[in-house]
């Protein structure tokens, strides 16, 4: 049989051990979810004005002189 202070040990790791792998699951869980988040707003078309396919043909130039002007 077991000394009472070695099964005291063996518990006390094991307790310490199921808590560590909850606190590494939680931080996953939580991570995972702030990542899907930002890669929602990173793709969402709610901030499309960027693009550059949307602004075909619509530039404006303007004729410049080749030489300047005297005053």
């Amino acid at each position: 049989m077991m000394k009472k202070s070695t099964f005291g040990a063996v518990l006390a790791f094991l307790f310490a051990a199921a808590g560590a792998l909850t606190a590494a699951a939680l931080y996953l869980y939580h991570r995972e979810k702030e990542l899907d988040e930002y890669e929602r707003l990173l793709f969402s078309d709610d901030y499309d004005d960027f693009d550059d396919e949307d602004d075909e043909g619509t530039t404006t130039y303007e004729k410049i002189p080749d030489a300047p002007t005297e005053e």
